[in-house]
Formats: C-alpha cells, structure tokens, sequence
C-alpha cells in the first residue's frame, strides 16, 4: 500500500526504510528541499543496520511536498515528537481523505489533537486517528542515511478514534506492521500506554549530576541502576492504576516485563541489544533534550491530568514534573499537555469516554 512517513528522524528513517524493505510504497517528508536534493543526489536509499546485517532501502519518494505524499496514501505515520504535533496536524488536516488512517507511535493523546485539527478544517469524515504506546523502532542515525536499528516493536498495543472506526484502522494499521498490533480500545487506552513519561523522567532526573557532568552518559546503561527501576516501577503503578480507573483492563503492558526480558512491546532481548550498541551513549541537556520536553513535560502532565479526572494519586509524577519544571524554569502543568489545553476539561470522565468511542458525530 501508499504509506507516508512524515519526518526526518531516526523513527522516520526506521518506519520509511522498513515499510520499503517489505514491499510498500513509501513518500518520506523531509524538512526542505536542500534536505530532499541531498537525499536524492546520494541515491534515494536508507541503509539498514541490524541483525541481518547491512541492506540499502529505496525509498519511492522522498519530498518536501506534504500534499503529494499525503494524496492517495491509505496509511500516514507521524513518528513526530508530542511537541511538534500541533502544528504538524494543522499542515496535514487539510490534506486528509475518507479511508485514510492516521498513526502516532507513540501519541500522548496526539492523535486526538489530528482529529481536532482535521474536524476544524471540515475533512474529519471516515478518517480514523490511532495512536500506540511506543515508538516500533529502537533506532539511530549511523550517518546522513543510514539507520541503525537495535530492535522492533512485536506487540504494539493501539487505540483508535472514533472506536467505531476501529476494525479499518486496524486493518491498515496491521498491513504496516503484520502480527503486531493488538487491540487497546479507544484513544485515551492507546495514550495510557505510552512508556516514555515512564522510563525517561526517572532516568533524566535522577540522572542529572552525571549527565551534566559527563560529555556523554548512557542513561539505558549505567543510568539504569536498581534504585532507579524501583522508582520506575512505582511511577508504572501509577500509570496503570488510572488505566483500571478507567475501566482499561489488563494487559497494561508494565514496562517490568520488558527488562524482565517477558513479552512486551518488543522483542525480548530488545534492551540488551540497544545498551549494547552504545548509540545511547549521547549528550544529553537537561533543558533541551525530548525526555524533558516531551516525556516529561507533555508526558507526563497528561497521566496526571487523566489521573484527576480517574480520581487517582499519582505522587511520583507529580514529583517528577516538578522537578522537571524546576530545572527548566516552566510550570509544566501549565505549558504541557492536559484536560484544559486540549480544551476537554469540561467533560466528565463518561462524557470523554463516550466521545472518543462515538467521535466528533
């Protein structure tokens, strides 16, 4: 199927380079038209590393026209940081058409800002918004094109919204990622399931001395001590307590089983495999980098937005947030992703729940 990927980052070049190894025709967004020549005058290919070993991907079309990638597509990925996600939906609401399907992997309730955006712009209309708990790809750039990936999401729980378009979205979904995608329910059980305001807050903050200390830290690695796990696994309780306040039953995916080495979003050896890479060891500033901005600051103000209305303490993200807003200087309950910015606060927690089953309809 026509597939576009919008982006140019290391989810981006993993999901286009994939998609084309398995046969689908792929447009790939990028940035500008300096970006598109470049990636064009070296041969319109990505080079996969991984544990197959070194395969080059042609890419059907790589540009920086967002309508021309988006026309026709059956299926449109936003592998986009939870930041860049409103102004990405209000490019791409315009362009929609009935039948397609819109995917963030991972969305922090991102997919329901598309559908607010695409219902605005009057082309919400049998479009079907999803969303999923984890980027699929464990993946970085090697070089301008080339990406290594250290593992794969196997099971990819995903919420649709309207539910009541869940069974096609599914469906196209599932043509993207064959045996991988299990069904969650509606949008805000897809979001509840997003493991970054989780594993990333924790690991930064707790983190802090070493990481500005250090020109480069490996926070999957030596960051990931016993005392740190404890913390996040606490912090997942959290989490998975406003899913069952909810009514979300089980499975809630606890991020224990995945460096438990049990079934979880990916492979089993998935974390082993990517501290061992070393493509985690970086720099990271705690004021710039995505797991303040995103995992913490949007992440994370969203679980306790969610976790009010549920009626459930949630503690430790509050703590988290906190210190996050510290260090940045910037209430994140104030500039982050909550009931009130998405403009939903006026619904009860049945009124929300009935909405995203029946949609803007």
């Amino acid at each position: 199927m026509k597939i576009a990927v919008l982006g140019g980052g290391n989810g981006s070049f993993a999901a286009a380079a994939d998609f084309s190894l398995a046969g689908h025709e792929v447009a790939l967004v990028r940035r500008s038209q300096a970006d598109v020549d470049a990636h064009v005058a070296a041969g319109g290919a990505i080079t996969v590393l991984d544990g197959k070993g070194r395969r080059p991907a042609k890419i059907a079309s790589i540009t920086c026209d967002l309508a021309a990638a988006v026309r026709d597509a059956q299926f449109i990925l936003c592998p986009t940081p939870a930041f860049a996600q409103p102004d990405l939906a209000r490019r791409v609401a315009p362009l929609l058409e009935p039948g397609q399907v819109v995917y963030l992997p991972p969305g922090t309730f991102g997919s329901y800002i598309f559908a607010k955006a695409a219902q605005d712009a009057g082309r919400a209309r049998d479009v079907c918004f999803a969303e999923t708990g984890t980027l699929p790809w464990l993946a970085r750039k090697q070089g301008p094109y080339e990406i290594r990936i250290s593992g794969r999401g196997v099971r990819l729980p995903t919420g649709v919204f309207p539910l009541t378009g869940k069974a096609h979205a599914l469906d196209v979904i599932g043509k993207a990622f064959p045996r991988a995608i299990e069904d969650c329910g509606d949008i805000l059980s897809g979001a509840l399931m997003n493991a970054g305001p989780i594993i990333h807050p924790p690991l930064i903050t707790m983190n802090a001395g070493p990481l500005e200390h250090f020109d480069r830290w490996d926070i999957h690695k030596e960051g990931t001590q016993p005392a740190i796990r404890r913390v996040t696994d606490w912090l997942d309780g959290e989490r998975m307590a406003v899913r069952e306040a909810f009514g979300y039953g089980a499975p809630h995916f606890p991020l224990a089983d995945h460096y438990a080495k049990r079934a979880w979003m990916y492979e089993a050896e998935a974390h082993d495999t990517l501290t061992d890479s070393g493509d985690w060891r970086e720099r990271i500033v705690l004021t710039q980098h995505r797991y303040m901005l995103e995992d913490t600051r949007i992440g994370l103000s969203f679980l306790i937005s969610m976790a009010e209305l549920a009626g459930v303490p949630a503690p430790l993200a509050r703590s988290f947030l906190s210190i996050g807003s510290a260090i940045v200087g910037e209430d994140f309950m104030q500039t982050g992703r909550t009931r009130k910015t998405l403009g939903i606060d006026a619904m009860g927690k049945a009124e929300l729940q009935d909405f995203l089953a029946k949609g803007f309809a």
